[in-house]
């Protein structure tokens, strides 16, 4: 008797609650280190923290946060958040609903297991009953090839940026 490959255990993802705050900025953190030119600093965590609580006991709000519990040490090891924003209608999207990724991130420990897929595929399903027609993020080369197999292509926009 010949038994069937044995499907990998898919991660349990759930929507972040307050509780789960000072977890969701320690992955943020985690995302900020590996990108180039960021800071260090983890002094903001402070100001941050009563903030994304409040955020995160909005369910109805505009934002959304999608993590996975650490498999053996507690915690949490994967956080996918984003945020949907109204932008006057277009011929493509008559009634401007954007969904914007801003946050992935994994610990190193629990990579490469599906977790952040897991997760990006719940916040998709959290755009598409919003009714975003349209997901933007900002990958590194590493994460690329995730979202390229999750149908999302490269831009060309001319994005410029201003800091007050």
């Amino acid at each position: 008797m010949t038994r069937a490959p044995r499907s990998p255990r898919l991660p349990r993802v759930r929507r972040a609650v307050p509780e789960d705050a000072e977890e969701v900025l320690r992955l943020r953190q985690v995302m900020i280190d590996s990108m180039a030119r960021s800071s260090p600093a983890t002094d903001w965590h402070a100001d941050a923290l009563p903030v994304l609580r409040a955020k995160l006991a909005e369910p109805a709000g505009p934002f959304a946060a999608f993590v996975v519990d650490h498999p053996e040490r507690g915690g949490l090891s994967t956080l996918v958040a984003g945020t949907i924003e109204y932008r006057i209608g277009g011929a493509h999207d008559p009634h401007g609903t954007d969904g914007y990724v801003f946050s992935v991130a994994t610990d190193p420990d629990a990579r490469r297991q599906g977790h952040a897929r897991a997760c990006m595929e719940a916040l998709l399903e959290w755009f598409r009953e919003r009714g975003a027609c349209r997901i933007r993020l900002t990958a590194s080369s590493q994460a690329e090839p995730l979202y390229a197999s999750m149908g999302f292509t490269r831009r060309p926009d001319p994005l410029l940026e201003l800091r007050l």
